[in-house]
């Protein structure tokens, strides 16, 4: 938004600009799981600054890869966290506890872990699809 903002020669002030910082906070969560979202959140923040919409023209051919970054980043984090709370319960690098698990689990007295439904939800949403890769069924 800076950029637009410097390319149309708008001066903002450190109150508009961490005002801006604050906006785009909160506007941004959960954005990195919606292809091109940043986009709408850029247009809707411009109209609340007096700048241009049509300066987010500039930025458009470059979202595709700062995209590409966020979602990178995204499941990075999920990774880490996944990994953290399996460490934090002890499920992480005990063979003998997993051996332990397994013989349980064959005879169905499992209870189901943090781990193991982080782990789920994170597979369960890497291998959603995207609201515009899915068909309707036809007539």
């Amino acid at each position: 938004m800076l950029f637009i903002a410097q390319a149309y020669n708008i001066e903002l002030t450190s109150l508009q600009q961490i005002t801006m910082l604050l906006i785009l906070m909160v506007t941004s969560k959960g954005m990195a799981g919606v292809p091109r979202a940043s986009l709408v959140v850029i247009a809707a923040t411009l109209a609340t600054f007096n700048i241009p919409e049509a300066g987010l023209l500039l930025i458009m051919g470059i979202d595709q890869f700062l995209d590409m970054g966020r979602s990178a980043t995204n499941v990075i984090g999920n990774s880490v966290a996944t990994a953290v709370v399996a460490k934090w319960e002890g499920e992480l690098g005990k063979s003998e506890h997993r051996r332990c698990r397994a013989r349980a689990a064959a005879r169905g007295r499992v209870r189901p872990t943090v781990t193991r439904a982080l782990l789920g939800l994170l597979l369960a949403g890497a291998l959603a699809l995207p609201a515009h890769a899915q068909s309707s069924p036809g007539p």
